[in-house]
C-alpha cells in the first residue's frame, strides 16, 4: 500500500474514533514511514526534522491566546455581549433574527476580508469569536455552521481572487508552477478557471444553512467562566481594547508576524494598567492554555508532512494515478481531484501541495488533451482540495479555537466533519464539471 494513503488513511481513522489528533498524527506519521520503507529510526528523524516548521504558528496561538484573555479582562467581551443581549431582548418576538444574521453576516465578511483586503488570515479568530461567543449560544446558534462559514471565508476567497493570499495562491503558486511544467498560460484568466469550483464552495456554504439551521443549546455557565463576564468595564478600558486590537492587526501587517502583533496588542494593555503586572504571568499562561491544543496540533501536522515528503511516495502516487487512467479525459480529472484531496488533507496546506501536483499532473493533462484553462483548473482545485476537512489545516484549527474555548466545540465533528462533507464533496464535483467543460 502507498504510505501516503496508509498514513492519511490511519489518521483519519484515529481523529474520527475521537483519539486526540495529535496522537492520530503521531501515529499515521509512523504507519506511513514504515509503510514507505524508511524504518523507525528514519522516520522518527523526518519527523522530527519537520517540528520546526509549526513552531511559528504554535508560538503565534500562544501569543494570541494571552493577547484574547488580555481583551477578555479588559470588559470587551462583556460590553459587546451586553450590546447584542440587549438587541435580543427587543426583538424577543422573532427569537433575535436580525441579531442572528448579523453577527453570521459579520463573521462571514471578516473571514473574507482576512484574505484579501486585511490579510491577517486567522488571527483574527481568537480575537473576534470568543467575545461574541456568549451571544451565539442565547441565540441557540450551531456552531457547526459558524464554523462552515469562517472556513468559506478562509478559503474561497484565495482559490477565486487573486488578491492578498488569492495572488500568492493563484498567480506566484497555481499559474507560476502550471508555466514550470510547459504550459503556455498567457491571456489565462485565472479567475475565470477557478470560478466554477468557488460555485462548489457556494453550493456548499448554502447547504450548510439548511443542515444547520435548527437551534442547539449550549452550556452558558462554562462560557461565562471562559469570558469573565462579570467584569466591569468603562469607556476607557473598552477604547484602550481598540486601539490593542487595532495596533495588533497593523504591526501584523507592517511585519508580517502575527507574534510580533500579538505582543504588541498585550504590551498595550499591560502599559495601560488593564493587566496588572502582577498579573501578566498568570494571564499569559491562561492564554497559552488556551491555545495550546492548536498549537501542538499544528506542531504535529509539521512533522507527519515531512515524514510522507522523506518517503517519496507523494510524487509515486500523483503518477501511479495516470496508469489507471487510460487515456480517458473524464476518469482522469475525477483521481487528479482525488489524490489532491488525499494529499492536502494530509499536509494540511493547498499552498504546499500544488507544487507538488503540478509536476505531475500538467504533462499528464497535456497528454489528455486538456485545454491550458482546464489545466489550471485540475491543478488549483485539485490543491484546493482537502484545505476544508483537514484536521491539520489552518482553515479548520483556525475555527475551532475561538469556537472551544469553552470546551463544548469538538474539533473533528464538529468542524473537521461539516466542513468536508459540505465543501470538499460539492468542490469534487463542480471541479470535475470546470475541468469537463472549460
Amino acid at each position: 500500500m502507498n504510505a501516503v494513503i496508509a498514513a492519511v488513511g490511519v489518521m483519519l481513522i484515529l481523529s474520527l474514533s475521537r483519539v486526540h489528533v495529535v496522537i492520530a498524527l503521531i501515529v499515521g506519521a509512523l504507519v506511513g514511514g514504515l509503510t514507505g520503507g524508511l524504518g523507525i529510526d528514519a522516520t522518527l528523524k523526518a519527523f522530527n526534522s519537520g517540528l520546526g516548521g509549526g513552531a511559528t504558528v504554535a508560538l503565534s496561538y500562544a501569543l494570541l491566546g494571552a493577547f484574547a484573555v488580555a481583551i477578555a479582562k479588559s470588559g470587551l467581551a462583556h460590553a459587546l455581549a451586553d450590546k447584542a443581549l440587549a438587541m435580543v431582548d427587543r426583538q424577543h418576538s422573532t427569537g433575535g433574527g436580525s441579531v442572528k444574521w448579523l453577527l453570521i453576516g459579520l463573521l462571514w465578511v471578516v473571514a473574507i476580508a482576512s484574505q484579501n483586503i486585511l490579510p491577517i488570515h486567522i488571527a483574527f479568530i481568537p480575537l473576534l469569536v470568543p467575545p461574541l461567543l456568549y451571544v451565539l449560544t442565547k441565540l441557540q446558534l450551531d456552531r457547526r455552521l459558524i464554523a462552515c462559514v469562517m472556513t468559506f471565508g478562509l478559503i474561497t476567497p484565495y482559490m477565486f481572487l487573486p488578491v492578498g493570499f488569492g495572488n500568492i495562491f493563484l498567480n506566484e503558486i497555481l499559474l507560476a508552477n502550471v508555466a514550470r511544467s510547459g504550459v503556455d498560460i498567457s491571456g489565462i484568466n485565472v479567475t475565470h478557471a477557478m470560478g466554477i469550483p468557488a460555485l462548489g464552495m457556494v453550493f456548499g456554504l448554502a447547504m450548510a444553512f439548511i443542515s444547520y439551521r435548527q437551534k442547539r443549546v449550549y452550556d452558558l455557565t462554562k462560557i461565562e467562566q471562559v469570558e469573565q463576564v462579570a467584569v466591569q468595564y468603562n469607556p476607557m478600558s473598552l477604547m484602550i481594547a481598540g486601539v490593542a486590537i487595532a495596533a495588533a492587526f497593523i504591526v501584523q501587517l507592517l511585519l508580517d508576524s502575527m507574534i510580533i502583533g500579538a505582543l504588541a496588542g498585550f504590551l498595550i494593555f499591560s502599559v495601560s494598567g488593564i493587566v496588572k503586572w502582577r498579573e501578566t504571568d498568570d494571564l499569559f499562561t491562561e492564554g497559552m492554555k488556551m491555545m495550546a491544543m492548536i498549537g501542538f496540533i499544528m506542531i504535529a501536522a509539521s512533522g507527519f508532512a515531512e515524514v510522507m515528503k522523506a518517503t517519496g511516495e507523494v510524487q509515486t502516487l500523483v503518477e501511479s494515478s495516470a496508469s489507471w487512467i487510460n487515456h480517458s479525459k473524464g476518469v482522469g480529472a475525477l483521481l487528479m481531484l482525488l489524490v489532491g484531496l488525499l494529499v492536502t488533507m494530509g499536509i494540511g496546506s493547498s499552498f504546499s501541495t500544488v507544487p507538488i501536483l503540478a509536476a505531475i499532473f500538467v504533462p499528464l493533462c497535456v497528454q489528455l488533451g486538456f485545454s491550458p484553462l482546464a489545466i489550471v483548473c485540475i491543478v488549483g482545485t485539485a490543491g484546493a482540495l482537502g484545505d476544508a476537512g483537514s484536521p491539520a489545516s489552518d482553515s479548520t484549527l483556525g475555527p475551532t479555537s475561538g469556537l472551544n474555548i469553552d470546551g463544548q466545540h469538538h474539533h473533528i465533528w464538529d468542524t473537521v466533519v461539516p466542513t468536508f462533507l459540505h465543501y470538499n464533496l460539492p468542490l469534487l464535483a463542480f471541479g470535475w464539471v470546470a475541468a469537463m467543460i472549460l
